[in-house]
């Protein structure tokens, strides 16, 4: 199926659609403030291992991240964030960042990487807030399989006809950028930049 849903003011009928087909296991492609991405709900596993097939990867190897509608979530899936880092976090979020962290308990373990950390996203997006609002805890995400013309990773109509046979719903929030977001470990005590995508890591550290 293919959601139109008002990227500044998302009709709550709709989200609610949404969460009504992630809570039954479903798998959505959805806007971000960067790229569009694939996800489900964080504690189905069936729909994890779903989308790994999707990707063609192997779930051990995945990585994949959590995307959350603020900080308020970090306590319950993160494991203790020093002060530092903590201000780091509420200075970038939400905007196009992914924060690597020392996953806590909470989190299902196929989501953990060998590492035992865990990415943590809060974008700048309505949409997303909406529905982890409602969902009441995070979505999982992961980028879409790039394996072909730019134009199905931005235009939802496209990404449909892609990708509509293997998930059960695509939400059209509008075109979508064709930059990831950018990513800093902090499991070390100290930032440390994995990936420079959207987000500005000169400036956010400077």
């Amino acid at each position: 199926m293919l959601l139109h849903i008002h990227p500044d003011n998302p009709q709550s009928r709709l989200i609610s659609q949404v969460v009504e087909c992630l809570r039954k296991g479903g798998v959505i492609i959805y806007p971000t403030d960067t790229i569009y991405g694939i996800g489900c709900d964080i504690y189905n596993a069936d729909a994890i291992a779903r989308i790994a097939r999707i990707k063609k990867i192997d779930l051990k190897k995945a990585q994949f991240s959590f995307i959350c509608s603020d900080l308020s979530h970090l306590s319950d899936y993160a494991r203790s964030v020093d002060t530092p880092i903590f201000r780091l976090l509420k200075a970038a979020l939400p905007g196009p960042y992914t924060f690597i962290l020392e996953a806590s308990r909470q989190v299902p373990k196929q989501l953990k990487t060998r590492k035992d950390t865990v990415g943590i996203r809060v974008p700048d997006n309505k949409i997303c807030h909406e529905i982890v609002n409602e969902l009441g805890h995070p979505l999982m995400s992961a980028s879409l399989p790039m394996d072909g013309d730019i134009e199905y990773y931005t235009d939802p109509e496209l990404m449909y006809e892609q990708f509509g046979n293997v998930v059960d719903l695509v939400i059209d929030g509008g075109i979508g950028n064709v930059i990831s977001s950018t990513i800093i470990d902090c499991t070390s005590g100290a930032p440390e930049l994995i990936r420079e995508g959207a987000g500005a890591y000169s400036t956010l550290i400077g």
